[in-house]
């Protein structure tokens, strides 16, 4: 149903992936503690295609990277002079900017409501805000340390809650909401509130539950997260609100997805959990105390490393009036297509983000193409169109070349010399961010 369209390689391995809400670009945050933005080819764009026999054209490769920093891919099939860029695979993934953004590891990355700001965290104990279009750092602060912290407190989860709040959750397990200014271009240094939704267990996912009707904002002012394995929800005003019973698996990732058919209690939304045990629970929104229905994703036990829906109009021929589609990108490079609604897998979808890897990092932007990210690679997916399961033939998947090491001293304030990176890859999740490879920064009291 997906077909490569191209495949990234990256310097070092990936810790953290965010697409942008409302333009075709994304951001890869690195072991290395770089930040990578790339931009994909937009919709209506498109090429004249010149040739006349029919035959298959060769893949161009510019040297890797342009003067402009545009690494280019020719498909390797013929298109029509109107087919788009996205569908045909012909164009380039420009990488518009990278920088080393954090000594550390960049841990976690999250765009603000517009995406005109974003936001990293490292290992090396720094939040940073920045400008999304050219990188440029417009604020930073540490990240809250206390004094019972029995090590540096290390990001493991941040999210932008509204043009005024940034929540951002730690190993201790700790979840702070941070006071943004000037439409999200300064952070107060001390947290405004804190709370720990999962006592000591730090937060793997979390995921907004909308605003209600009678919202004046139009923000959500409540959350839902997992970490350990319990899932809590979280008031902006009144703390933690519910809280689930054990569910003796750990919990990994979350999603929300709207819109199926209402009935009875449900109210037509469901929170999808990944978990450590290949298998995602469905909840019902408003009864938090144990899961409603659950679905096998691998029967072996393959942990879910990530969650996105499909977006609308995705899963052509599969799905029926108020089924939903959500990909799972699983420990073993695999990316499986649970069907929400009558709830299911369909295998024929399958497709594979790594040989080694697991897929930490899964995405749709706004075109509909899939991004995936594991290991050290990137990948972007186009749906096939036609028959279910794909009515034209797998189009082949073609590497870009290596982006340039080089720094961008115009865009990040540090200069700091890179370090070596681990040759195994330490996952984000589960690992409570034991990774020493940077520095620490100031600490301010809670």
């Amino acid at each position: 149903m997906f077909d490569t369209i191209c495949t990234v390689p990256l310097q070092s391995d990936v810790f953290a992936q965010v697409v942008h809400p409302s333009e075709p670009l994304f951001l890869i945050g690195l072991s290395s503690g770089h930040v990578q933005a790339y931009k994909l080819p937009a919709e209506t764009d498109s090429l004249d295609d010149d040739s006349d026999d029919g035959s298959a054209s060769p893949v161009q490769l510019n040297d890797g990277v342009n003067g402009n920093g545009s690494s280019h891919i020719t498909s390797s099939l013929r298109r029509s002079s109107t087919t788009s860029l996205s569908e045909s695979g012909r164009g380039s993934i420009d990488t518009f900017w990278q920088t080393r953004r954090h000594k550390g590891s960049c841990r976690t990355l999250a765009f603000n409501h517009d995406g005109e700001i974003c936001y990293s965290a490292g290992s090396d104990g720094l939040v940073k805000a920045f400008l999304t279009e050219t990188g440029r750092v417009v604020s930073k602060i540490a990240i809250p340390q206390s004094a019972d912290a029995e090590d540096d407190d290390g990001p493991t989860v941040i999210h932008a809650l509204s043009p005024q709040t940034l929540l951002l959750a730690t190993d201790s397990g700790k979840l702070c909401l941070q006071d943004l200014r000037l439409n999200g271009r300064e952070m107060a240094s001390k947290a405004s509130q804190v709370w720990t939704p999962h006592g000591r267990e730090h937060v793997n996912a979390l995921i907004p539950l909308p605003a209600s009707d009678t919202s004046t904002s139009g923000f959500s002012k409540q959350w839902v997260s997992v970490g350990g394995t319990t899932l809590a929800v979280t008031d902006l005003r009144k703390g933690t609100i519910a809280t689930s019973e054990d569910q003796e698996v750990e919990l990994t990732s979350v999603a929300l997805v709207r819109g199926l058919k209402k009935g009875g209690t449900s109210v037509g939304e469901k929170v999808v959990v990944g978990q450590g045990d290949g298998v995602i629970s469905l909840w019902e929104r408003g009864v938090w105390g144990d899961l409603d229905e659950r679905i096998v994703i691998h029967r072996d036990g393959t942990g879910i490393e990530s969650l996105a829906e499909l977006p609308a109009g995705s899963g052509h021929g599969w799905l029926k009036t108020n089924d939903k589609l959500v990909a799972t990108g699983l420990e073993d490079g695999i990316i499986r297509f649970a069907r929400i609604g009558r709830n299911g897998l369909i295998y024929e979808m399958d497709v594979k983000h790594d040989e080694i890897d697991g897929a930490i990092g899964l995405g749709f932007d706004v075109e509909g193409r899939m991004i995936s990210s594991g290991g050290n690679v990137v990948k972007v997916w186009t749906e096939a169109k036609g028959l279910p399961g794909g009515g034209r033939g797998r189009a082949e998947k073609h590497d870009l070349s290596s982006d340039a090491d080089s720094e961008d001293s115009d865009v990040d304030d540090s200069s700091e010399d890179e370090e070596k990176s681990s040759s195994k890859r330490k996952k984000r999740k589960r690992n409570k961010g034991k990774d020493k490879s940077g520095g620490k920064a100031l600490n301010f009291s809670l």
